[in-house]
């Protein structure tokens, strides 16, 4: 017999529904690239041409109770 383990953890990824937080003023990305300006300029211009392309994503990751209280608390 095997047991599997089932996350309770969601993907979030930029652009989906949910990626963003909303305060009722100002909407936040749940998880942003910084990159720090020790970074070399030459790193960082990579960085910005991958993140353009598409090839760097952000990804957010949160809990599914988290999820349904952010939709049961819009909905109100």
């Amino acid at each position: 017999m095997f047991t599997t383990h089932q996350s309770n953890v969601k993907e979030l990824r930029q652009g989906e529904d949910g990626f963003m937080l909303d305060d009722g003023t100002i909407r936040y990305p749940r998880a942003m690239l910084r990159v720090s300006p020790e970074c070399p300029h030459h790193i960082a211009e990579m960085i910005s041409l991958a993140s353009i392309n598409g090839w760097l994503k952000c990804v957010a990751h949160i809990y599914e109770h988290e999820e349904t209280f952010n939709i049961i608390s819009n909905k109100t």
